[in-house]
């Protein structure tokens, strides 16, 4: 598995390492120094001339257990992992090691014990391996961080995920001002021996220099989301926000150019944004199909708007990037994008990403996909958790480099989207999916969403959790290791500041008794595009019956078509009605109640402790609106 160096090369030292990740570099059993994501791929499959590969390591009282199988194939990488549980992420895997202002949970707390003693056991495991080490930018040049990551060479296909991510940096380009002030280790073997076989991600903050420790090996919570972390982190000492968002520049077929950002819990439609509306065989778009009455809805519109991506998931908001012209203006954390294909289960659902992935320019890394060696990785070929059972989370991971007309460098939004997860609401079952198609908010109220992030309704990224939680704090909360607080008071600032964007709030999967997919927000999106700038009239919108839904609109029509009243406003439809609406608004208000109590905070911005007050007061939407006025 030896790509390019001997045990013990020196070069190493040019990374500039911490004292231990030195101590590791000069004692392991072997090193390989990578420097293109073309030797991960060799790594990842047990080298140059292997078809397929399998990762295991020794674990104590248990012999060999393979965390993942990997297969080369035509248009690049497959792992796949035995356990189902290790195929989505678990909301409750990060812990926070160290003894830094935090609300997050504690290493000791969860398990006991100080997490000094493990650290130095995971450095004595990596001295025991053969391993391999790459540096990164995380978060890009001039806005992030230098940053190194030290893996077992074994695992080379979450290397590869990581540098396709991240980045790599070529070992010849490992500048003499290169110091690390992030470092990923990767020890998948204590999940089995310490975690009862959980994922568990330890942040451990330290002077200058974030560690962040994977104790397994998808990447969602470490190479990825652990970057995450990495990076608000950045931000809560600098003052801005990495945002969980995806963003988009809309060009409707009269050359109007509009720009989206789409924020949301998983699941919250962020990737979906970024897609062309999925049309039936003859052209049109499935609005909805009612769950009682299987009636269908469709809507016609025969020419979409063309679509630029900007961001999938990660999107800097870095001061130097801000004109303080009243929109906020944004730039990509990633450089490949960890898409999830869930909803591609046939061939023809969504032709432009299916051959994107089938024939891409460069080799992809595909997880929770059926594909044999040497064979073509077909994104629809989902794995099964258990016969005849899809994996609800099956993924690919895109250079953004491929995608064609995605927008290189910053840009300025026109309207930022959130989006949410709801189940169907029907008087048999009342619940909160009382959202109509789209809802305008004004700026106090759209920062209130973000501080409660409902993750929502069959969440497909993410372990299962029942009923309805909180991603919290702009949706990100999750991969955050500071306070909630102080990443409220950044998000309140961004609200506070760009008073020129319009606000809005789109369902996904259900509105009341209607199932809907992601139609609700590519139907806003091309409606909205075709309005561009101009106002909502007072006539156009109407106050929601619950104030926390903004106005909604009297209606909707768009190239000629009209949208039924009932997808607009919930109450109006006959399986919903009033009274369900309202024990559905009774809901919503309740679940803000329980998370807003969280930002009862002294440290919290005055501005903020008014909006807060407001909901829990029972404020009106007019309310709302005089404390972050829109311009």
């Amino acid at each position: 598995m030896d790509l390019k160096t001997a045990p013990h090369s020196a070069s190493w030292q040019k990374f500039h390492p911490p004292t231990e990740a030195a101590d590791i570099l000069a004692n392991c059993k072997r090193l390989t120094i990578a420097s293109s994501t073309a030797e991960l791929i060799d790594l990842a499959c047990g080298g140059p001339g292997s078809a397929q590969f399998e990762v295991s390591y020794e674990i104590p009282g248990k012999g060999m257990v393979t965390e993942a199988t990997v297969v080369r194939a035509r248009n690049g990488i497959v792992a796949n992992y035995p356990e189902p549980y290790m195929r989505r992420r678990d909301p409750d895997c990060m812990v926070i090691g160290d003894g830094l202002p935090t609300d997050k949970e504690a290493f000791h707390k969860r398990f006991g014990s100080d997490f000094g003693p493990l650290r130095e056991q995971t450095f004595a495991w990596l001295k025991s391996q053969e391993l391999i080490l790459f540096g990164f930018i995380a978060g890009g040049a001039g806005m992030g961080m230098d940053a190194i990551v030290i893996a077992p060479a074994n695992a080379g296909f979450f290397a590869l995920g990581l540098a396709m991510l991240q980045g790599i940096l070529p070992e010849e380009m490992i500048l003499p001002t290169f110091v690390p002030r992030a470092i990923i280790y990767v020890a998948p073997v204590f999940r089995h021996t310490h975690f009862d076989r959980k994922q568990v991600v330890v942040h451990n903050r330290r002077e200058a220099l974030h560690e962040l420790f994977s104790y397994n090996l998808y990447p969602g919570p470490s190479a990825k989301k652990g970057i995450y972390g990495v990076l608000l982190g950045l931000g809560e000492r600098e003052g801005w926000v990495t945002t969980h968002c995806s963003t988009v520049q809309v060009i409707t077929p009269y050359d109007n150019e509009v720009t989206i950002m789409h924020e949301g819990a998983s699941g919250g439609g962020k990737s979906e944004m970024l897609e062309q509306a999925h049309r039936e065989p003859d052209g049109r778009l499935l609005l909805g199909e009612n769950l009682l009455t299987e009636e269908r809805r469709y809507l016609e519109i025969p020419r979409s708007c063309a679509l630029r991506a900007v961001t999938d998931d990660m999107a800097l908001c870095h001061p130097s990037l801000q004109d303080r012209q009243g929109k906020l203006t944004l730039t990509d954390a990633e450089n490949a994008w960890f898409v999830r294909v869930n909803h591609i289960e046939h061939y023809g659902t969504d032709v432009h990403l299916e051959r994107l992935t089938a024939e891409p320019p460069a080799p992809l890394l595909f997880l929770n996909i059926d594909a044999p060696p040497a064979g073509r990785a077909l994104i629809w070929e989902h794995i099964e958790d258990a016969p005849g059972k899809r994996c609800p989370n099956p993924r690919v991971i895109i250079p953004r480099r491929v995608f064609p007309n995605v927008v290189e460098g910053a840009v300025s939004v026109d309207i930022r989207s959130f989006g949410v997860r709801t189940p169907p609401c029907t008087k048999e079952k009342p619940s909160y999916g009382i959202l109509g198609l789209m809802h305008i908010l004004p700026p106090a109220l759209a920062w209130l969403w973000r501080l409660v992030s409902p993750r929502g309704h069959a969440n497909p990224s993410i372990v299962d959790t029942e009923g309805m939680t909180s991603e919290g704090v702009g949706s990100y909360w999750p991969f955050a290791t500071g306070r909630r607080v102080d990443q409220a008071n950044l998000l309140l600032r961004q609200f506070a500041q760009n008073t020129r964007m319009r606000h809005i709030l789109c369902p996904n999967q259900h509105i009341g008794a209607w199932r809907v997919g992601f139609m609700p927000q590519w139907i806003a999106r091309e409606y909205l595009a075709r309005r561009g700038a101009a106002k909502f009239r007072p006539d156009q919108l109407r106050p929601a019956l619950c104030p926390l839904l903004g106005h909604t609109l009297h209606q909707l029509q768009i190239e000629g078509r009209m949208v039924a009243r009932w997808f607009l406003q919930v109450d109006t439809q006959p399986e919903v009605g009033q009274e369900t609406y309202d024990e559905g608004a009774r809901i919503l208000n309740e679940f803000f109640s329980i998370c807003l109590a969280d930002f009862r905070d002294p440290d919290l911005d005055p501005l903020g402790k008014q909006i807060v007050s407001c909901c829990l007061d029972g404020g009106k939407l007019e309310d709302y609106e005089q404390l972050i006025p829109a311009t």
